[in-house]
Formats: C-alpha cells, structure tokens, sequence
C-alpha cells in the first residue's frame, strides 16, 4: 500500500494508527462476533467508547466540568439554525462577526429564524484578516456572538479570540477544533464538524457552559432541544456510532503523540514550511491574507501566472500530493494541514512548491 499526502479541506485525512485499527476491528470487534458498528447503542461494548470519547475529548482539551460534551448528528452547518433557534429568545438578538464564507453562511441561517446583527463584516476588505478589538460594534445585550475560528476557503484565523464584555460567545471551530489549548473562560460555546481534526464527517461536537445551555429554549422540536442531548449523555436518539468510534481512535493517537503540546508544535512547523515556500518565492507565489491573520490549518496562495494552475495540480497529483485546488470561490491553491497530516507532508509539499518555481519562474 502506497498513501499519498491528502491536503483536502473535509473530509479529511485521518490518523494511519486509527484507520488500520478500524480495519482491524471493523468485521469483528474485540471477539464479540460482529462489527461495533451492528450493535446498540445501548450495548455495553458501545457504552464504553461512548463514554471513553467523551473522557477523552475533556482530556485531551482540558473541558471544565460545568461544561457539557455534546454530540450531535449532522454538520456543523445544521447549528447554523439550531443554535439561533434554541438561545435567542423571542424579540431577543444575536451579533455576528463576519470573517468569511462561513460567518456569512451562519448569519444568513440566523437571519431566518431572528434578529442577527452584523457586529463587523469583512467582505469589503476581501476576507483578508481577523478585525482588531476596537473595530467590533458590539450591541452588548446580545444574546451572544458568533464567530467562526477558522476560514477553511479564505484561510484566516483568529490567533485571540475578543473580550465580548460578558455577552456569551459562541465559536464554530469546525476546521481548527483540537489544534490548540482554548482558555474556556472565554466561551459559552464551541461547536465543530468532526471532519477535520477529529474523525469521518456527519457528527458535530457542542461544547456548552452549563449556564448558558440552561437559557436553551423547550418549547422546540425534540432534535433541537439542548436539554434533552444533555441530560441524555448524547444518547437522545442513536449516535453515528461509527464517528464516535473514529473520533475514539483520533483522541487516542493524539495522546499517545503528547496531546495538545505535540500537536501545536507539529502545526507550527507544517504552516512554517509552507508559508515559508510562499514568502521566499519572491512573488511566484502570493499570500491574499494579511500576514496577522493567516490560518495554520488553511494555506491559501496564488500563482503569479494563472495559467500554471492546471501545470502545477496535475504535477503535484504525479508527486503525490492531493488536494490542492482552491476553493470554487476564490481559486488558486489551498493546503489543508490538519492534525493528522504529518510534517514529512508539509515539508514535500513545500520541496515540490520550490521545485516548481525552479521549473517555471
């Protein structure tokens, strides 16, 4: 078997450990004569993943104990509405800091349920960078903030996330969740797909201060009543028991590697060398994102001649190296260097990057 290095945006590439694990186990889990994936969820070979995901999700992040683990079917997308719909009350609001596609795409689902307030909105300025302290017009009696951590097509990033004054914040982290150590004083909630850093897509992960879910609307479909996931153990209805199984084994690897500390010196050397093959290109290659405000799980550039695109994808693919196509909305390239994309990747993505320069500059 030969893998190649897999730079695409979600789903993503996964922990080798984890997904030979899997294929180990899939037909025939630990003995019990059938896959975990055909039995209950109510079973207790199921019960004790469950369980041990979520021990090892507050683990690995260091979750206070006033904040629920929650996991939910579907996308992150599907909280778009779900959070609006259950934590603004009537006649109440929400703000919204809009720092590219996906705050957008959140304030529009928002918009068709409540009032949500546009605090800051980036689009004039190209989605280019994360907005300064001063810059955002806060209502102050929202009923939170929403941001998204990490623009996986415009590749920004927040480095700190704002003070809102009290008002509860609440972040999707779908494309950068478990890459860092978060200061949880700073949150009410963050919320993120699990097809970026944690495991296959179709499961969202809710971390929720106890006081802020307590705010949550009843009078809601069952589905999307906060309370019912909560008191359940994310047991409400039947869990994407495969995910939770990945995500398992996901946390697992990243223990094993030293956690939090290990992941965040991998990341900064991963971004570092493809960053560094963009900045030493002398123009070959261009960086649209102000240098303040460039994501580490995102690398988004352009070529100074268009016209290599097709040239450099189908040469990168010969390499190896897969993936990499920009957005539809943007174009140009893009290197999602997620968790599980080891630095040996990184580093021949930015050898090929140079080589290419060499060829064609």
């Amino acid at each position: 078997m030969s893998r190649i290095y897999n730079f695409y945006s979600g789903p993503s590439t996964l922990p080798l450990t984890a997904l030979e694990e899997v294929s180990a186990k899939l037909v025939d889990f630990e003995g019990a004569g059938m896959s975990l994936i055909e039995m209950s969820h109510r079973g207790r070979e199921y019960d004790r993943i469950h369980n041990e995901t979520i021990a090892l999700f507050r683990e690995i992040l260091k979750v206070p104990d006033d904040f629920h683990v929650v996991f939910l079917q579907g996308g992150a997308t599907m909280l778009f509405g779900l959070v609006p719909m259950a934590l603004i009350p009537r006649n109440g609001h929400a703000d919204f800091i809009l720092t590219g596609h996906w705050g957008v795409r959140a304030h529009e689902d928002a918009s068709t349920i409540a009032d949500a307030r546009i605090v800051w909105d980036g689009k004039g300025d190209g989605f280019r960078r994360i907005p300064a302290r001063g810059e955002l017009a806060l209502s102050g009696d929202a009923a939170y903030v929403h941001l998204c951590s990490n623009e996986t097509i415009g590749g920004i990033q927040w480095s700190e996330f704002p003070d809102t004054g009290g008002v509860p914040l609440v972040v999707d982290m779908s494309s950068d969740i478990m890459s860092r150590p978060l200061d949880w004083d700073r949150f009410a909630m963050v919320f993120a797909g699990t097809q970026k850093n944690l495991a296959p897509a179709g499961m969202t992960v809710m971390v929720v201060r106890d006081d802020f879910a307590r705010t949550a609307r009843r009078d809601l479909p069952s589905y999307f009543r906060l309370d019912l996931h909560i008191d359940n153990n994310s047991l409400f209805n039947t869990p994407p028991t495969f995910i939770v199984w990945m995500m398992n084994l996901t946390l697992r690897w990243i223990k094993s590697i030293g956690g939090m500390a290990e992941v965040e010196r991998r990341r900064d050397a991963k971004a570092g060398l493809v960053y560094s093959a963009i900045d030493a290109s002398g123009g070959f290659y261009t960086s649209p994102v102000d240098a303040s405000s460039r994501s580490k799980m995102n690398v988004v550039w352009h070529l100074h001649d268009a016209a290599l695109l097709d040239p450099f994808l189908k040469e990168a693919e010969k390499a190896g190296l897969a993936g990499l196509k920009g957005h539809r909305s943007v174009g140009g390239l893009r290197a999602s260097i997620y968790n599980a994309m080891p630095v040996e990747g990184a580093k021949a993505l930015a050898d090929f990057m140079n080589h290419f320069r060499e060829r064609h500059g």
